[in-house]
């Protein structure tokens, strides 16, 4: 059992972006071998910190990997009588005590990547930046990336990853998170072009968002058929114009304002996608 506290076992899962559930003893009736509020954390392969051991941990175990299993996007309840009588799996636990434990599920956070950190990057980096997400900013352009312009999130609540890549942006598409949310709004057409190509050809990733005309993307579409090879409905991954229809404006704010709130459409989505099949309340067992 790898020996971490486990606060840093949730800081841990979340950089390696692995899902986990974290279970807290939150009730004891009687004797118990921890006090109240004594928390472990557990994911598919792996477990960190205890909550008193024997067949009461056990269990625990198996029904916090039973919820990564399911996807549950809910916390669980799980009561457990240590008494001799009380049924087993893991050996007799005899303590004499009732324990409630919480099962809290650790989801994977969504990831976004915008590319080109200009006007409207920005603005949208300064929304994104207040949910608890994984956020990329890449450029070509040292300027746009600089510590004085990206002063602006630096309350941040996601977790920002800055990229300046001076040649051949899209060579860090293969280091994104699979998942990853991917925009596309650079201040070159060419790189836009580049990046719609090598994005539909590489990883596995969720909504691709590219800013511009109808007229761009018309050009983009015939270069990515008859150039790139794509087929029809891999072109139509890409979603042009980016945002949520009937947002008025075109300043950058208003852009980012309508494009964000397209996003967290889709990250609702994929909870929703995720939980499927799973009830909406705790369950107690």
């Amino acid at each position: 059992m790898p020996d971490l506290f486990w606060l840093d076992a949730v800081a841990q899962l979340r950089d390696r972006r692995e899902p986990g559930v974290l279970i807290t003893l939150t009730t004891v009736r009687g004797h118990a071998p921890q006090h109240a509020g004594t928390k472990m954390v557990v994911s598919a392969e792996d477990s960190w910190g205890t909550i008193g051991g024997g067949n009461m941990e056990a269990v625990a175990i198996d029904a916090a990997r039973d919820m990564l299993g399911r996807t549950a996007t809910v916390p669980e309840l799980l009561e457990s009588a240590l008494s001799e009588k009380a049924p087993y799996q893991h050996g007799v636990q005899c303590c004499g005590g009732t324990v409630t434990l919480l099962l809290e599920p650790l989801a994977v956070l969504p990831a976004v990547a915008i590319f080109g950190a200009g006007h409207v990057g920005l603005e949208l980096a300064r929304i994104l930046a207040r949910h608890d997400i994984d956020l990329h900013l890449i450029d070509t352009r040292a300027e746009s990336l600089s510590e004085e312009r990206l002063a602006v999130l630096c309350d941040a609540l996601a977790s920002v990853h800055v990229h300046h890549v001076p040649v051949l942006p899209e060579m860090i598409l293969g280091e994104l998170p699979r998942g990853t949310h991917v925009l596309i709004m650079t201040h070159d057409h060419a790189e836009d072009a580049a990046l719609c190509d090598a994005v539909l050809r590489t990883g596995e990733f969720g909504s691709i968002g590219l800013i511009g005309s109808s007229a761009k993307w018309a050009r983009f579409r015939k270069r990515l058929r008859n150039e790139g090879g794509h087929d029809e409905e891999t072109i139509n991954r890409i979603k042009t114009p980016i945002g949520l229809n009937g947002v008025p404006g075109k300043e950058p704010a208003a852009i980012a304002v309508s494009v964000a709130a397209d996003l967290l459409r889709a990250f609702a989505e994929e909870r929703s996608a995720a939980g499927k099949g799973h009830t909406s309340e705790a369950g107690t067992r």
